[in-house]
């Protein structure tokens, strides 16, 4: 099944049923799903998360439930 893009309401709430968390890479501006054991991983609010993937042209793409930060 090939990725789709999905719009940020939409991977929130599939976030939300999976209980992912949205996170960066320590030290980057990497934008990343969590279930908050990675220690790699920093969690972040949804607003900053939504706000990055913007300002650096990223959007979230979903297929069969996986769901991945990619390019626009």
């Amino acid at each position: 099944m090939a990725m789709r893009e999905i719009p940020f309401e939409e991977a929130k709430r599939i976030a939300y049923s999976k209980g992912l968390r949205p996170a960066k890479v320590k030290g980057t501006t990497k934008l990343e799903f969590t279930k908050g054991n990675n220690p790699r991983l920093e969690e972040t609010t949804w607003d900053d998360f939504e706000n990055l993937l913007y300002a650096r042209g990223l959007s979230v793409h979903e297929s069969g439930g996986f769901m991945k930060v990619m390019k626009k």
